[in-house]
């Protein structure tokens, strides 16, 4: 992780981040228009390394859109705790995710699985729970 400035999102982002969800078969809907609460991890040379995306419900906000370019650097723990910090300053009490392969990564930053129905209210409106993420994916929770 030397050298990596991690920053927020600026538009001219968007096609790296773009390029690197679908890389990881992520959904792109909604992304961009949350981009300004997504949190990028650019290297020396100004290439993107990893990102994490918070969308905000009023109290409630959803983590999305984490992925890196390489894995095992610690850019994804880094990113997430930064998403979650991020939350917090913008005084959200919960933050919530959907996950089709990363269920196992979640609870060491304190996520709880737990039943879609049981998911607050607020993020059934975002484009994950609308359809951009399939019904069988893993609901986590986490309380601030």
């Amino acid at each position: 992780m030397n050298h990596l400035l991690f920053r927020t999102a600026i538009a001219s982002d968007w096609p790296a981040v773009a390029m690197l969800l679908q890389r990881y078969d992520l959904p792109l809907e909604g992304a961009q228009a949350h981009l300004e609460n997504f949190i990028v991890a650019v290297n020396g040379k100004g290439e993107l390394e990893g990102v994490a995306g918070l969308e905000r419900y009023g109290e409630v906000g959803l983590l999305r859109s984490v992925a890196v370019a390489e894995r095992r650097r610690g850019v994804g723990a880094a990113l997430v705790e930064r998403i979650l910090e991020l939350a917090r300053s913008l005084g959200m009490q919960q933050v919530v995710l959907l996950t089709t392969t990363a269920a196992d990564y979640f609870p060491r930053f304190g996520f709880q699985r737990i039943e879609r129905s049981e998911a607050p209210a607020a993020v059934h409106a975002s484009a994950e729970f609308q359809g951009a993420c399939p019904a069988s994916a893993t609901v986590m929770l986490l309380q601030l």
